[in-house]
């Protein structure tokens, strides 16, 4: 009877070390989001606009330069 007992209360701790784990991977997530480095919307597009053809590598380097003076 008392090896039964023990073997709840090891599944037990187990299960809530889990529920623990995964509560603080959360909270360490929401915490991390607002520190992330994001990459100016402005350059994402010039990067495209290069990669389907509608500006040469002259006038992609001339507009990233302008962009990067701004920041």
């Amino acid at each position: 009877m008392m090896s039964m007992m023990g073997g709840n209360v090891i599944i037990n701790m187990i299960f809530w070390i889990i529920i623990l784990g995964f509560l603080i991977y959360g909270i360490v997530l929401l915490v991390s989001k607002p520190f992330e480095k994001k990459e100016d919307s402005s350059l994402q597009i010039l990067r495209e606009r290069f990669a389907r053809g509608e500006i040469n590598e002259q006038e992609f380097e001339d507009k990233k330069a302008i962009l990067r003076n701004k920041e």
